[in-house]
């Protein structure tokens, strides 16, 4: 359950999916703290006022997950005095490339997408979470190009380790659902390619984050033990709790 102290959804004219993920509830009855860890779709875009707003949130570091051949392609969020940007790649099997079965339910397919990213994006992720896990990084946003699904297994992984349930983890994720109407109107006026014949890839059915987080632990036994396994150690896990949730 969430405690709405801020606007989760920060409003931009040309970034559609901009997100707080703070107000959670998490482990021994503290909560998920505001204005530290924002998720969002690509940055390249910011300009003007946009920009402007941007830049008054105070965000030190920007994850960026997306591939070089991406970044290339779109471009990057905005040189700014004070900003680290970090191209942390979050390597995966190429979606186009798989096959999409009529009888494998979608929400199915998208867990398994996930998975290949827990599986082939182990550096990324622990390098992504390492991030998240100081202090001195902070505020800190994670993107990709739509800001869902890269970026919702790093801010799952990232809830969980906070002792955010699995039922507010894909909350948190299915509230991308309304922001991929803009974004896909967006590409449709600039980039139709992107978007003709993959509108699977713009769902956010709940169940395939909740289908990801069951199969994870079935995999690794826990989302720490993963996290774990990927290279995260104690002080590190210690830190993202200390500095993401609030006081006890």
């Amino acid at each position: 359950m969430a405690v709405d102290n801020h606007p989760r959804s920060l409003t931009f004219s040309t970034s559609y999916n901009f997100r707080d993920v703070g107000g959670y509830a998490g482990l021994g009855g503290r909560t998920v703290s505001w204005r530290r860890l924002f998720r969002a779709d690509s940055l390249h875009r910011l300009k003007g006022a946009d920009l402007t707003a941007f830049q008054e949130l105070g965000v030190r570091t920007v994850i960026d997950l997306r591939r070089p051949f991406e970044v290339e392609q779109h471009g990057r969020v905005p040189h700014s005095d004070g900003l680290d940007y970090r191209n942390l790649v979050l390597e995966h099997v190429d979606w186009d490339s798989v096959e999409l079965s009529p009888d494998l339910p979608h929400e199915r397919w998208l867990a398994d997408r996930y998975l290949n990213f827990a599986e082939d994006g182990r550096a990324g992720l622990a390098a992504a979470l390492g991030v998240i896990a100081d202090p001195a990084t902070s505020p800190v946003v994670v993107h990709c190009m739509a800001g869902k699904d890269r970026t919702g297994v790093v801010c799952a992984l990232t809830l969980s380790l906070l002792g955010v349930s699995d039922a507010d983890i894909a909350r948190d994720y299915a509230l991308t659902e309304v922001a991929m109407a803009s974004l896909t109107a967006y590409l449709l006026q600039t980039k139709p390619e992107l978007v003709h014949d993959k509108y699977h890839m713009f769902d956010c059915p709940q169940d395939a984050m909740l289908l990801f987080l069951q199969d994870l632990r079935e995999r690794h036994g826990s989302v720490e033990k993963y996290v774990r396994e990927i290279g995260l150690n104690d002080e590190q896990l210690g830190s993202m709790r200390r500095h993401l949730l609030t006081p006890a």
